[in-house]
């Protein structure tokens, strides 16, 4: 289990960056998943911000491992050429942080309609980004998030196979949000699978502690690391934080748990579950 690497989305343990690096440090990960630097999404920093965040990074012995875009976090009916420019934005934001993976999402479908009716414009636009993405050093990673085209494993499946050169991050916990058997959809994505997600969430919704919900969080790690996987990054969500609103498709709310005193102790929870699940 020596090669296997943790990461987390630090931005849940504190808005500013030295105390994500403090609450990096605390709980002996490697490094983060960059979602949100002293209240600014990291796709809307500078480049400059950027290379300081890296430098501050260095100075501690911790990376990025991935940059939590919201990439594809947009509306399929939206106009698409400012999404692209952010995008651009966003890869020279990797490129400074050393980070090679982006992690970005299949646009959100609009509701009472067919998801499988916009199937070609999210080809074409995904298509889009990967053929901007090949100058770079860095592989595109879809996560299943509710309420997006690829919200279900069949049509993340689709996603794969139209576009070999986007990976899979499995997010357990969103998998039971859109009430799909996350045992189910592991076995039609594992080959596609680059890197996990640790989240568990309840049939209600409610997000919880790995291994405390209806996601088969432990059983899933298990086989992963039996093929070969080593990367996990750990999502809380077990209290609100600063920058889950954006998070939000408009008029939707996340169904967390207010249980702890304040973001460290939910973001240590979070990562001291992981753990005892290891």
């Amino acid at each position: 289990m020596s090669d296997i690497r943790v990461y987390a989305f630090s931005d849940e343990a504190s808005a500013d960056i030295d105390s994500q690096i403090k609450a990096l440090i605390r709980n002996n990960l490697q490094g983060m998943e960059i979602r949100n630097v002293d209240g600014t999404n990291v796709s809307d920093i500078t480049v400059q911000k950027a290379k300081e965040v890296k430098n501050k990074l260095d100075a501690n012995g911790l990376c990025v491992w991935s940059v939590g875009s919201p990439i594809g976090k947009i509306s399929i009916t939206d106009d698409f050429s400012k999404h692209l420019d952010k995008f651009k934005h966003t890869l020279e934001i990797a490129k400074a942080l050393d980070s090679h993976n982006i992690r970005l999402f299949s646009f959100y479908t609009p509701k009472r309609k067919n998801p499988d009716d916009y199937k070609n414009e999210v080809i074409d636009r995904l298509g889009q980004f990967c053929e901007v993405s090949k100058e770079y050093d860095v592989v595109l990673c879809h996560e299943n998030e509710k309420g997006i085209y690829g919200d279900t494993a069949e049509r993340c499946l689709e996603i794969h196979k139209a576009l070999p050169d986007i990976k899979g991050v499995f997010d357990p916990a969103n998998f039971v949000q859109c009430g799909a058997h996350t045992l189910n959809a592991w076995e039609m994505l594992k080959d596609y699978v680059y890197y996990m997600h640790i989240k568990d969430a309840l049939p209600s919704g409610f997000v919880v502690p790995a291994g405390k919900g209806a996601g088969n969080v432990q059983k899933i790690v298990q086989e992963y690391i039996s093929l070969g996987g080593t990367n996990f990054t750990i999502e809380p969500h077990l209290i609100a934080f600063k920058g889950l609103k954006f998070l939000e498709r408009i008029g939707e709310k996340r169904q967390i748990s207010y249980k702890y005193s304040d973001s460290n102790t939910a973001f240590d929870v979070a990562c001291n579950s992981f753990r005892d699940l290891l």
